[in-house]
């Protein structure tokens, strides 16, 4: 049973800027916890921060209430997954994967219903004397996770382990990863870029940029209402407009685009929406689905619509993607395929669901 707790951690290297500034954090008991975002955000400084790698410039890290900010790596009681797996290649599976213990000098017995447990649990019992150089990328992934297992940790952390296997092997073994942590119950730190892997793993995912914490929440939160402008368009695609508020009232915040078109959002407490005043400089995400879009018939734009050029359409089976200009910005707009789907050249009305408007910080 473990919590973790990331205090005010920094860390910063001399004569450069933080490649972690002010990161609070707390990941519960039996959480699978992504830290996601590009290259050089900062989480893989905090997961080896976490493990003990890298000493935080300030602040505290603690399991439950024990200070281990200044422990080492091998008493903190953690098991890590490294991104290119780490292993032996010249001992077998089971060698491989019951190392830890014998490090730990546990008892033979002991020791074997630990290794088959956790083989077990990867399903690699057919494969425990094999050599590691005679396994798929994926099957040493898996050794490696059994490895991290066997020693039974309080915390896992894993780092990028899936970024050395091709497309459709990484999303095999996410969802063996993800069930066979939930079944071993263990808190878990994932570290990763891919946005898929964040939003079908985690329970909750906390998104940097530039060693700065953006947002956490659960995945559908963090796509249908983004803190930011950049978690907007980095988890998936987001046409994000700026905009400046005309009013706010109970239940709603009315918004004003450059083009001098009205759109409505929701008012949301404890968001940027919750907090929006008249006269606020702001952002508003629009997801492409979040459209209806029609021909344009001419006429006066109806309020909360907004009138732009299909400049590209794009049949991808069951949506047809669209590249709409609206004064001269480009909005990607998905809707379902139809028989009279938009041609490039014609004008078109979109609709935003006002559901679906949702506004960020700029």
């Amino acid at each position: 049973m473990t919590r973790v707790f990331l205090e005010s951690i920094e860390k910063r290297y001399p004569g450069s800027a933080p490649s972690v500034a002010d990161l609070n954090l707390t990941i519960e008991d039996g959480e699978f916890f992504t830290l996601l975002g590009p290259s050089g955000c900062g989480k893989s400084t905090t997961l080896r921060m976490v493990a003990g790698f890298i000493q935080p410039s300030r602040g505290r890290i603690l399991f439950n209430d024990r200070d281990v900010t200044n422990t080492a790596p091998n008493r903190r009681d953690t098991g890590m997954v490294f991104q290119n797996y780490a292993l032996f290649p010249h001992m077998t599976v089971r060698a491989n994967v019951g190392y830890g213990l014998s490090v730990r000098r546990t008892a033979r017995a002991e020791k074997n219903k630990r290794v088959d447990r956790a083989l077990q649990q990867v399903g690699l019992e057919s494969y425990a004397d094999r050599r590691i150089d005679m396994l798929s990328g994926g099957q040493q992934q898996r050794v490696a996770l059994a490895r991290a297992l066997v020693i039974q940790p309080s915390v896992l952390l894993l780092d990028e382990p899936l970024s050395n296997l091709d497309a459709k092997l990484r999303e095999e073994t996410r969802a063996e990863i993800r069930g066979t942590q939930k079944a071993a119950g263990i808190t878990s730190i994932y570290v990763t870029h891919d946005q898929a892997e964040a939003m079908a793993m985690s329970d909750r995912v906390a998104i940097l940029e530039s060693g700065r914490l953006h947002q956490v929440a659960p995945p559908r939160e963090v796509y249908h209402r983004p803190a930011t402008s950049f978690v907007a368009r980095f988890i998936g695609r987001s046409n994000v407009l700026e905009c400046t508020v005309l009013e706010s009232s109970t239940d709603t915040v009315h918004l004003k685009l450059a083009d001098g078109s009205v759109l409505r959002a929701p008012r949301v407490a404890g968001t940027v929406s919750g907090n929006a005043a008249a006269g606020d400089t702001a952002a508003v995400s629009l997801r492409p689905e979040s459209f209806t879009m029609h021909t344009d018939t001419g006429g006066q734009s109806r309020p909360g619509t907004l009138r732009g050029t299909v400049k590209t359409a794009e049949f991808t089976g069951a949506v047809n993607v669209y590249e709409v200009d609206w004064n001269g910005k480009e909005l990607v707009v998905s809707v379902p395929d139809s028989e009279d789907r938009a041609q490039p050249g014609d004008r078109v009305t979109l609709f935003p669901h006002p559901d679906r408007v949702w506004l960020v910080a700029p």
